[in-house]
């Protein structure tokens, strides 16, 4: 990636990394991921980060991760963060899972990207059916 292609990314979104171990469930996020998933802490389960999320969007996030808990893979995924204001906050995450050999080990890692906007109140990145 070129410094010019760094620079747009930069312009347009900032990402932050986040893991996970499966011998416990935790997850870590970073500290501006911890505050627009409206989170105390940086740790926390998966429910607990997912909560903010738009509710259409959970089952099938929550899918992803069950997969990537079973079997070493990576997926992807994008929803909105719904913040306390009403405002939606756009965000992609992509990651993989891996040493899911031994029963109950393994981790997840992986970066949110943010885009520098949010929605207004009910608005959406898509259309709706």
């Amino acid at each position: 990636m070129s410094d010019s292609d760094s620079n747009l990314l930069y312009q347009f979104s900032f990402s932050e990394g986040w893991a996970g171990d499966m011998s416990n469930g935790v997850i870590k996020l970073g500290e501006r991921a911890t505050a627009l998933h409206g989170l105390d802490g940086p740790e926390c389960g998966l429910l607990s980060m997912m909560r903010s999320y738009d509710p259409h969007d959970r089952a099938h996030i929550l899918e992803l991760f069950e997969q990537a808990a079973t079997s070493s893979s990576t997926f992807c995924y994008s929803t909105t963060i719904v913040m306390g204001t009403g405002q939606r906050q756009p965000v992609f995450c992509i990651g993989e899972s891996n040493g899911l050999e031994q029963k109950y080990a393994g981790s997840m890692i992986g970066v949110f990207v943010f885009p520098r906007f949010k929605l207004a109140p009910g608005a959406h990145l898509h259309s709706q059916p």
